[in-house]
């Protein structure tokens, strides 16, 4: 069954922006998406908080914190987030799409890496670690899971959910948030974490990249904090022999138990690491040394991050109970509750083993006995559980991105059938490589189960319909109908076609574009109207003018002072000799008259005094010279007496002597 057709969010629109296309990953807090960005047009991943969760301010609070903490992080290695927000119930971070794979689909697949590979996937780690470093924050959840390695080689650290400032308090109830294969003993003892606990996760995951296989294993979560509290992590040499000392000595530097023995953040590490490339031999670092885990050995149990509780007491070494229990108070029961508060993570922690009931008197003599029948009770019942647990499942192989012959081929060699083989469309996975697989990779299914694969048929492509001659509600309908949006919409003159018809697409009809892609359309606006001037008419005449061209007329309601008389139509927008479709509007501005202005007397002044006035004032100037002024510069006379009233913009006549 295809569980990505029944997540409800997929083929939804959060935000009435990002379009939920595929789900990518389910964690404990989140589930990620593939999705796009409506109004960018670009692919993202969405991670969206589980509803449950919503509810609660603190997850909100350290969901927001991440969107603010990563997006100060300008880092090439770090996944970058785009957006934060709220739609109902979903609250989402928009984030970089990386595809490829993680760093544990990797080791899922290939076991142990050669040192070069290993060095290759820590070095641009740490460089973003370092980043978040040096900028006050500490990531406390680094494991194989949040490495991504994209299609083109980049590495790029992901999940910075359980992102806190450096100086910040990070436990006061007895539990912490992580994942217990990679904890540093002072997160596990004391709840606190700085710069040094990713240091330490990051030598862990250099040992597992080194070895393929986590240094402390244990039938429980328990047994695994105990030994990170009590046990160094051993020399990648002791499980893969012919490994170089170098790398040994680096793994130790990193998970130093006592924190100020280890390097003080990423950036130191980042040089610690580059010296050990340093002195590797091109031979060492390509070499495949005999004895590394391959992936059909190793422990591939689940590493969720989690809620876990802490010791109360500190336990002495040594003082471990047989089989590796440590001596902290366990949950009792099956309801995952203890001293230290709720158990919220997948594995319950394992309780002791009750003691041996006392025998009673009388039954000294049957005591061999009954010793013997209850060994072999024991031995048959754990017997008949090793035969129901153990050959009968595995783990589905990553087959995302491969073509269905290489899936195919993956799928058989882990012992599984090949399923239903599905297509369809995608615009981000290449054709004819796989979309997803159900059960998904990773899970954990039955010996010759059958997995289903959907195989891609790239993006879907759509014709675009000849849509010249159709009005223009019927394209729109047309194009949606063919799994096209209407675009942009312009207008044009056209001879040919009435206006509301369409001209023409972009791009043209015939052509192939991806399914959901815009179509701009040209329509008519009719044959082309010139506008005649009816600047100096009547009103009424203006508007028969108008009218009779085919033209609509709106008289504007305030009036304005110009050359023409009181009435008559004094401007007009589009002014004459523009073009207009048939029925469009001309604006009609009615004159209120002349503006009256006094005219300044300018008799006895000079001509260029006089000019100047009179044209301050708002009025044309000529000059009467006659044959006695040819020579003279002072005005003797002017057309209209000082102090009276003229037109604004008619001409004052000088006389000159």
């Amino acid at each position: 069954m295809d569980t990505t057709l029944q997540d409800p969010l997929v083929g939804q629109v959060l935000d009435g922006r990002y379009r939920v296309d595929a789900r990518i990953a389910v964690g404990g807090m989140a589930t990620v998406y593939r999705a796009l960005d409506t109004r960018l047009d670009r692919v993202l991943a969405l991670k969206v908080m589980h509803p449950t969760l919503a509810a609660d301010g603190s997850f909100v609070e350290r969901f927001i914190r991440e969107a603010k903490s990563v997006a100060r992080l300008a880092h090439p290695n770090v996944v970058q987030v785009f957006d934060q927000g709220a739609d109902g119930s979903y609250v989402y971070l928009a984030m970089e799409y990386v595809p490829g794979c993680t760093l544990r689909d990797v080791l899922r697949e290939r076991g142990a890496l050669q040192p070069r590979a290993a060095l290759d996937i820590l070095e641009p780690v740490l460089a973003a670690l370092g980043a978040a470093h040096r900028a006050g924050f500490v990531h406390r959840d680094m494991k194989p899971e949040n490495v991504l390695i994209a299609d083109d080689g980049r590495v790029k650290v992901a999940d910075f959910g359980l992102v806190r400032a450096v100086d910040t308090v990070t436990s006061t109830n007895g539990t912490v948030l992580g994942t217990a294969s990679y904890l540093a003993p002072e997160q596990i003892e004391h709840g606190t974490a700085d710069t040094r606990v990713d240091v330490y996760a990051c030598g862990v995951v250099l040992y597992e990249m080194l070895t393929g296989d986590r240094p402390h294993a244990g039938d429980s979560t328990a047994t695994v904090l105990f030994k990170h509290l009590h046990e160094d992590v051993p020399p990648p040499s002791a499980a893969v022999p012919g490994l170089p000392y170098a790398l040994d000595q680096l793994v130790a530097s990193a998970t130093a138990r006592t924190p100020d023995v280890r390097p003080h953040d990423a950036v130191a590490l980042l040089a610690l690491a580059r010296q050990a490339r340093g002195a590797l031999s091109p031979d060492q670092l390509d070499a495949v040394p005999p004895g590394a885990v391959g992936p059909e050995d190793r422990d591939i149990s689940d590493d969720r991050t989690s809620v876990i509780p802490r010791p109360l007491t500190s336990p002495a070494p040594g003082l471990a109970p047989a089989g590796g229990t440590p001596p902290w108070p366990l949950p009792a029961g099956g309801d995952g509750a203890g001293p230290a508060g709720p158990v919220q993570h997948t594995s319950r922690l394992q309780s002791p083993p009750p003691l041996p009931p006392r025998r009673r008197p009388g039954l000294l003599g049957r005591g061999p006995l009954m010793v013997v029948a209850a060994v072999l009770l024991v031995l048959g019942v754990t017997a008949g559980v090793w035969y129901i647990n153990s050959g009968q499942f595995t783990r589905v192989p990553a087959v995302l991105a491969k073509t269905q012959t290489q899936a195919t081929q993956q799928l058989q060699r882990a012992g599984l059938d090949l399923g239903k083989v599905r297509h369809a469309y995608s615009d981000t996975v290449k054709r004819g490589t796989v979309i997803s697989s159900d059960p998904a990779p990773g899970a954990r299914v039955r010996d010759n189960a059958s997995v289903s694969l959907t195989i891609s048929d790239g993006p879907e492509m759509v014709r675009v319909p000849d849509l010249q001659g159709d009005r223009l509600d019927r394209a729109k309908a047309r194009l949606k109908a063919d799994g096209l949006e209407p675009g942009m919409v312009t207008s044009a003159f056209s001879d040919a076609l009435p206006k509301g018809f369409v001209i023409s697409t972009d791009p043209e009809a015939g052509s192939s574009r991806h399914a959901g892609s815009a179509i701009a359309l040209t329509v008519s606006k009719g044959s082309p109207v010139d506008v005649p001037d009816v600047t100096g008419e009547d009103l009424a005449k203006a508007k028969a003018d108008l009218a009779a061209a085919g033209l609509k007329v709106k008289v504007a309601a305030v009036q304005i002072n110009s050359e023409y008389d009181k009435g008559l139509v004094a401007a007009q927008t589009p002014a004459s000799g523009k073009q207009l479709a048939e029925g469009d509007t001309v604006t009609l501005t009615v004159s209120k008259g002349p503006e009256m202005v006094e005219v300044p007397d300018v008799t006895g002044d000079s001509v260029d005094d006089a000019t100047k006035a009179l044209e301050a004032a708002g009025f044309k100037v000529d000059e009467d010279r006659g044959l006695l002024g040819l020579f003279g510069d002072t005005v003797k006379d002017q057309s209209v007496a000082g102090g009276e009233t003229a037109p604004k913009g008619s001409t004052i006549t000088i006389q000159i002597r």
